[in-house]
């Protein structure tokens, strides 16, 4: 299997969105989300802070790899189209290019555009990445990030992405997963005080 390590620069449960039993990876990340394939692994790291370092923000596996007609047709992601009547877990969708008989995409109002004008540079940037990765085999941290161990160092990174790691960082990146229960263990960096809609689906193994 292939371990991807990169920063997620803004925590707002978009990109990654771990809501409603699964963590999805549809915007941001093109090259991530091209490449990789199922039992593939995917951390994500908060920015490097100084005498912090970086923390793990969420830890994926690549249970499936569908393109984006597919992700927007699916029922199971439905509740992942952003709503802004509903609350934030819902505002803060990632399904969100629908499907046009032409074979383009219409951006919805999301965290990537405001709904009237479209976003054309984070548009082909989202499409450029081709699939979204999807998985039921997660655990998201957020804004209680856990301290990068020291065995995983070499996981730290700038910009873009790193694929290539020892089978010994590898597997001091597997016995982290066995020691985490899956789910949803806190919610995003930002996300508003007092708002627990984020808790629609609790921690299990």
């Amino acid at each position: 299997m292939t371990l991807y390590s990169y920063v997620v620069t803004h925590d707002a449960g978009f990109a990654p969105n771990p809501f409603f039993g699964y963590c999805t990876l549809a915007n941001c990340k093109p090259e991530v989300r091209k490449q990789a394939t199922e039992g593939d692994w995917i951390i994500g790291l908060a920015p490097w802070e100084k005498g912090k370092g970086n923390k793990i923000v969420y830890f994926m596996r690549v249970d499936e790899k569908l393109d984006f007609q597919s992700y927007w047709r699916d029922r199971r992601f439905q509740q992942k189209r952003p709503r802004y009547d509903k609350d934030v877990q819902l505002r803060c969708g990632d399904n969100i290019y629908e499907p046009l008989p032409n074979g383009n995409f219409r951006q919805l109002r999301s965290l990537h555009s405001d709904g009237e004008v479209e976003d054309p540079e984070r548009k082909a940037h989202d499409l450029g990445g081709k699939y979204v990765l999807v998985s039921e085999t997660f655990a998201y941290f957020g804004s209680n990030a856990l301290t990068l161990p020291l065995g995983l160092a070499e996981l730290a990174v700038g910009r873009g992405h790193k694929c290539r790691f020892s089978d010994g960082v590898k597997a001091e990146f597997m016995q982290l997963v066995r020691e985490r229960k899956f789910g949803i263990h806190a919610p995003p960096l930002r996300w508003p005080k007092n708002d627990e809609s984020w808790k629609s689906v609790a921690c299990g193994r």
